[in-house]
Formats: C-alpha cells, sequence, structure tokens
C-alpha cells in the first residue's frame, strides 16, 4: 500500500475521532482543553521547523512553512484567549491596574 494512502487514511481518521472526542467536552472545559492544546502546537512548530529545514523537495518546504505559520497563530490566540479568560476571574481594582484592562 502507498505512503500517501496510509496517511491520508491516518488522517482521515484522526479528523473523525478528534471532532467526536472533543463534540462531547462541556463547554465549561474548553479553555482548559485548548491550554493543553497549546501545548501540543509547540510540539507542531518543532515537527514543522524540522520539515521545512530539512528541505528534502519543495513540497516539503512549503508545507512545512505552512504549518509554522498556522501551529504559531494557534498557540498565539490560545494564549490570548486563555489571558482573557483568567482575567474574568481577577477582581474589578486587579482588571484596573493592568494596562489593557
Amino acid at each position: 500500500m502507498s505512503p500517501l494512502i496510509v496517511g491520508i487514511t491516518v488522517f482521515v481518521l484522526a479528523a473523525f475521532v478528534g471532532l467526536e472526542v472533543i463534540s462531547k467536552v462541556p463547554p465549561t472545559l474548553h479553555t482548559p482543553l485548548m491550554s493543553g492544546a497549546n501545548a501540543m502546537s509547540g510540539i507542531t512548530i518543532i515537527g514543522a521547523l524540522t520539515s521545512a529545514g530539512l528541505g528534502a523537495t519543495t513540497a516539503a518546504e512549503v508545507l512545512g512553512f505552512l504549518a509554522v505559520v498556522t501551529a504559531t497563530v494557534n498557540v498565539v490566540g490560545g494564549f490570548l484567549v486563555t489571558d482573557r479568560m483568567l482575567a474574568m476571574f481577577k477582581s474589578r481594582t486587579d482588571r484596573k491596574k493592568r494596562p489593557d484592562g
């Protein structure tokens, strides 16, 4: 069996399993779950940098670059959302002390 077919099969199965798992999570747990996903996106960035840096083919470089960009956006967005969520639990006087509050 072709490695491409195996890779596509694994990707499709992972997408279905991920959708099923995430849809069963209650809304109150989404933000803590996203914080854990940020750590995994950091690992994705390392793998993407490796893929882009090896330069085996032009396609690997382009896909590696796209993976670095999307994983970085995910990590930054996740940290911003987590920071905003944590700010909701501070008292009003603590929020007024923040420069962005």
